[in-house]
């Protein structure tokens, strides 16, 4: 049986979807994360004739606000159930989005993992360093070929490439998309660039294919089309694996830094961490007396603008 594990780390927690010694699925959370759940805000704008809104809480989150009641009015404040968290993106951010919390307003919930998995000091080797990897080069290698996913503000691109003839690289192509959905955490709109097929047959048997793949991971779906495109529609709650990595990479090749440096082997009294300047400068006075009072050592800073912002480096020095 599947079981979301939680490791909560310096700067960031994270949580994978377990069975049989294989993760599943991802999910990642950062301290400044908005939460999701109800808040109360005013609504500074209604469209008219719409259930649709604005509204603003007191700490100025701005949530676009749908399922307004009809009595409600600009200027009143309200009950709202954030269920997406702001998304910043290159040169935007999209604001939050909730829904309004009345009478007459359907049940929803929301069930975090981050919160109800079971907490463990480290996950088993390996593990979350291959899910950030395939993030963070936003590549992921299957049999016969490769996938790139890439985060657009429109929607999420997969593109496929690889050897094979058409109809089998697709279906090749099928389980590897179908794992990256849920290891990136992905959500909204995705679009797939399927290789084209010119026979309905080859394009039938895609679709199938994808529907078996991706039974239990809820969404809406276009049938391929004659150029080799789909798409997918799923519920997203916040940012995912890819959209954080892609979109703040120095940041988080700093909080995976201090990963290895809590976990660091050796014996000695000093932590080394050598990394980009870009990277060191992502690392806050908080987290720094953290790592020092989680390794029990004296934490030493080296820039070194040679290296990758994801080759930082840990290593416990012996005096």
């Amino acid at each position: 049986m599947a079981e979301w594990l939680v490791e909560r780390g310096i700067g960031e927690t994270r949580a994978l979807l377990m069975e049989g010694g294989r993760a599943l699925a991802a999910r990642l959370s950062w301290p400044e994360d908005v939460p999701l759940g109800p808040v109360t805000a005013q609504l500074v704008r209604k469209r008219g004739g719409s259930r649709r809104g604005l509204a603003r809480t007191a700490g100025d989150l701005e949530i676009d606000v749908s399922g307004l009641a009809t009595s409600v009015s600009e200027g009143q404040t309200i009950d709202v159930l954030v269920s997406r968290a702001p998304i910043a993106e290159k040169g935007r951010l999209k604001r939050a989005q909730g829904w309004h919390l009345h009478a007459d307003a359907p049940a929803r919930e929301h069930r975090d993992p981050i919160e109800s998995g079971k907490a463990v000091r480290r996950f088993a080797p390996g593990l979350w360093e291959d899910i950030w990897g395939e993030a963070w080069d936003a590549q992921i290698a299957f049999s016969g070929g490769s996938l790139v996913v890439s985060p657009t503000p429109a929607m999420t691109l997969i593109d496929i490439d690889g050897d094979l003839a058409p109809r089998e690289l697709a279906l090749a192509a099928v389980p590897a998309i179908a794992a990256a959905l849920r290891r990136f955490d992905l959500g909204g709109s995705i679009g797939i660039d399927f290789p084209t097929l010119s026979e309905k047959a080859q394009r039938r048997a895609v679709d199938e294919a994808l529907e078996h793949a991706l039974a239990d991971w809820p969404h809406e779906r276009t049938a391929m089309n004659g150029f080799g495109f789909v798409q997918l529609v799923a519920r997203l709650e916040g940012p995912s694996l890819l959209h954080r990595l892609h979109f703040h990479r120095a940041g988080s090749a700093a909080r995976m830094l201090l990963r290895r440096a809590e976990h660091a082997d050796g014996i000695g009294p000093r932590l080394l961490l050598r990394a980009h300047p870009a990277v060191i400068e992502r690392l806050p006075d908080d987290w720094r007396e953290e790592l020092a009072r989680r390794s029990g050592r004296e934490v030493v800073i080296e820039r070194d603008p040679e290296l990758a912002l994801e080759a930082g480096h840990a290593q416990v020095l012996a005096s």
